[in-house]
């Protein structure tokens, strides 16, 4: 009997030892992205103007990495928050699995990361110390951006505003605090060039990637968008017991916005332009997850070009409840 303890003790043994050998090779092995590229940036007023648009109301940099008041309509960002991270992203945002704080990028929080560390960050969602971020910040879509916007957003980040603010720690839910380590891929050998705007399509298709549209406005299943539900909206945001469903933004007439006009579609966000559209208070529970405030900013032109591009993707029918109660 004694034997057989021994010899039981020392499989376990084994085994304990094979899991803390492999544990130790996967979180040195991963995320397996090279070292930052030595860059500089020059901040040309050029740059500095495209990427305070890019990064206030195409791309939301600014928007996720401020804190936002949740009692008014659409959650506009808090005036003096610009940068400053730390609002709160967990299971109720979209299922996050576990809880999730994005980082300060005003220069008190990035101010010792090389342009080379920010670019690796942007586009392959690994920080200065190597670890992976969670993919509610859009690397995959940024990574197909031009370098020249890219830059553009790098170059303004670094002109915002320094705040001190120390963000807490995420906490992610097993396995995804391993799966996350694996997400991020090496950086493009070359970034594409920004379509001529004259090819509304190829343009529209440009800044819907940059917009991330895709990824609230797809029906997925555990983080991964179902195949033949793209663009047709199905994601669930929760908040406060309310739950606010994105919207079918495919050509489908019934269900979509197959019917809705280029300039209707451009006065949605016009509308929130107005200073006295960016105060209502929410009084009866129902909030939305659409960053309206931001996307307003965008150009009429560049809305446009979205408008069209969606005009191109398959319509799909696919009736959305937009609020329900409860929680997931």
């Amino acid at each position: 009997m004694k034997k057989l303890l021994k010899i039981l003790g020392g499989i376990l043994l084994f085994v304990v030892l094979l899991v803390i050998g492999g544990l130790v090779y996967f979180n040195s092995a991963f995320p397996k992205v090279p070292p930052a590229k030595e860059l500089h940036v020059e901040a040309t007023p050029e740059r500095l103007a495209r990427g305070e648009y890019l990064s206030k109301n195409v791309a939301g940099c600014v928007d996720c990495h401020s804190m936002r008041d949740w009692t008014l309509y659409g959650g506009p960002k808090i005036p003096g928050t610009d940068g400053k991270g730390g609002e709160k992203f967990d299971h109720d945002l979209a299922g996050i699995p576990g809880v999730v704080y994005p980082r300060n990028i005003t220069p008190a929080g990035i101010g010792d990361w090389t342009d080379g560390e920010l670019l690796r960050a942007i586009t392959t969602g690994v920080t200065k110390n190597g670890t992976a971020l969670f993919p509610i910040m859009p690397y995959m879509n940024f990574r197909k951006m031009s370098q020249e916007d890219l830059y553009s957003i790098i170059a303004y980040i670094r002109s915002l505003k320094p705040i001190e603010n120390k963000v807490p720690d995420r906490s992610l839910d097993f396995p995804m605090n391993l799966i996350v380590k694996t997400i991020p891929k090496p950086m493009p050998e070359s970034f594409p060039s920004i379509p001529d705007k004259s090819d509304s399509i190829a343009y529209g298709a440009y800044m819907t990637n940059a917009a991330s549209c895709f990824d609230c406005h797809s029906t997925a299943d555990k983080g991964v968008p179902i195949k033949g539900m793209e663009w047709a909206g199905g994601m669930k945001f929760c908040l406060n017991g309310v739950c606010v469903t994105s919207a079918n933004i495919t050509p489908d007439n019934e269900t979509g916005i197959g019917l809705l006009t280029k300039e209707a579609f451009i006065n949605k966000f016009r509308f929130y332009r107005d200073s006295t559209a960016q105060v209502i208070p929410v009084t009866d529970g129902k909030q939305t997850a659409m960053p309206w405030m931001f996307y307003a900013g965008m150009s009429d032109e560049d809305l446009g070009a979205i408008y069209t591009f969606l005009r191109t993707v398959p319509a799909v029918k696919h009736k959305v409840e937009k609020f329900s109660f409860g929680s997931f």
